[in-house]
């Protein structure tokens, strides 16, 4: 029991001081760069994760409270409901002021077409009324 206990502990440690590694974003690898800390990890089984943990990484809470999630985010410092975000309001505007546009394009369109027909139809000859099929 305690050989596999020997054996078992350094290989969780291994594992859990290689994910942190990997989840911790690039700006808080303290000393070395995140490769380097991450074959060091590897290499040295039982003193790379030790050395990982105890000075590998910046232990301080992340600045403007970012959380693993907004690492990859383009380290955005706060997250801001859409109703509250001017960017999003301002880029819904702009879409409306599009769509308005292409709105009233189609309908000067339709009108323009309209009016071609109502002028084909006038200028023809003849009774109005469904043609013979038999012609």
């Amino acid at each position: 029991m305690l050989r596999a206990l020997m054996f078992i502990l350094p290989l969780a440690l291994t594992i859990y001081a290689f994910i942190d590694c990997l989840n911790t974003p690039e700006d808080e690898a303290k000393h070395l760069p995140k490769v380097a800390w991450v074959f060091i990890i590897l290499l040295f089984w039982i003193v790379g994760p030790i050395v990982w943990l105890a000075a590998g990484k910046d232990r301080r809470p992340p600045r403007g409270g970012r959380t693993p999630s907004e690492w990859h985010r383009g380290h955005r410092s706060a997250w801001v409901a859409p109703d509250d975000n001017p960017e999003f309001l301002k880029s819904i505007k702009d879409e409306n002021k599009k769509d308005e546009s292409l709105l009233k394009d189609w309908e000067a369109d339709l009108r323009r077409r309209e009016e071609e027909l109502k002028r084909r139809d006038g200028n023809e000859d003849g009774p109005k009324g469904p043609e013979d099929p038999a012609k």
